[in-house]
């Protein structure tokens, strides 16, 4: 169909829909569309759209996208959610060796301090300096997947690679191995929320009370590990 028939304020709605939804263009959309309400999509089409329309149409095209994501999308498309921008939470300065026993930590995002990404559509990571006593938002790195060249999964890694940990909305297996492989714990948080409530939650478990995969991530040794435990234990 001729873009054109398209008006901007609804391309502008579709933009940011495809941007909730991991791997999904605006031609994915589209055909979606076509099939749930019929070309070209009208606010008035929109607004009779379901999530159940959305997962059903062109024969379960997103069937398998996670249910909050769609809403999300959703959310765009009818013009229910605000276009606005919000604004970014401010960063703290930080330098190497201000934290000692920290660690660095992901977030995927698409709206302010949020963790309501998904790895293969977020706008942004928030990176924080997490450790027992504190925990800083230090950088806020954005994701132009134009520099992917051909390997989304590899670039959006690559851009964490620094981190031991990610918190996501949602991550496929392929993509979760390439976290891996760069030295990243992936961990889903599919009902998404403010990501400092996350931050707080690991904060709170770090250092003697990690559980093993955190006192892995943290480079403890397992005879580290049966020490806090024996210090734990005794205290």
């Amino acid at each position: 169909m001729n873009a054109s028939a398209i008006s901007n304020d609804i391309a502008l709605r579709i933009g940011l829909a495809v941007r909730e939804l991991p791997d999904t263009n605006a031609a994915r959309m589209l055909s979606v569309l076509d099939d749930a309400i019929g070309l070209p999509p009208t606010d008035k089409k929109l607004s009779g759209l379901t999530v159940k329309a959305l997962k059903s149409a062109r024969d379960g095209e997103l069937a398998d996208v996670d249910t909050t994501a769609l809403k999300s999308a959703l959310g765009y498309l009818k013009g229910e959610t605000s276009l606005s921008a919000e604004p970014l939470p401010e960063v703290s300065a930080y330098s190497d060796g201000d934290m000692p026993g920290s660690i660095r930590v992901a977030c995927a995002s698409n709206k302010g301090e949020m963790l309501d990404g998904h790895f293969g559509s977020c706008k942004r990571f928030l990176i924080y300096q997490v450790s027992d006593k504190e925990n800083r938002l230090i950088e806020i790195r954005e994701i132009d997947d134009t520099q992917a060249d051909g390997d989304k999964n590899g670039y959006r890694a690559s851009l964490i690679a620094d981190c031991q940990v990610l918190f996501v909305a949602s991550i496929g297996g392929p993509a979760a191995a390439k976290m891996v492989r760069v030295g990243a714990h992936p961990i889903k948080k599919p009902q998404m929320g403010p990501a400092i409530d996350e931050i707080t939650k690991l904060q709170a478990v770090i250092g003697s009370k990690a559980p093993p995969w955190l006192a892995k991530v943290m480079g403890q040794s397992p005879e580290e590990r049966i020490r806090f435990e024996q210090e734990e234990a005794t205290a």
